[in-house]
């Protein structure tokens, strides 16, 4: 009778710590940086998309020349979403007043 109330403890004892094990894990992420030039005063208007070659982008079904080939930066959020890669952060860089602007936005996608 002892025994098996040790063994039904160490049971589920184990099985316990084995659930918060699994409860710990720390989901892994695939991030990709692209590159938007706008022009400058305040126009909006894409002159290009710029994505360098990244490790993030291996065995991935979209590729550089879609990303570049998309003219404004909903076309961009519109086709990454559709990808399944999920807006993180965007960062902008202007140096002088008629130069142009350049916009590093952030994505990422769960691996």
């Amino acid at each position: 009778m002892k025994l098996s109330r040790v063994t039904f403890f160490s049971i589920f004892f184990l099985l316990l710590i084995s659930i918060s094990i699994q409860g710990q894990e720390i989901p892994k992420y695939d991030y990709l940086e692209i590159i938007v030039v706008q022009k400058a005063n305040n126009s909006g208007r894409v002159k290009r998309i710029k994505v360098q070659e990244q490790k993030s982008l291996k065995g991935k079904q979209i590729t550089i020349k879609q990303i570049e080939n998309l003219e404004g930066t909903s076309d961009l959020l519109n086709y990454m979403n559709a990808a399944n890669w999920e807006f993180v952060d965007r960062q902008s860089v202007v140096s002088e007043e008629n130069d142009p602007v350049w916009m590093s936005y952030i994505f990422k996608r769960k691996k």
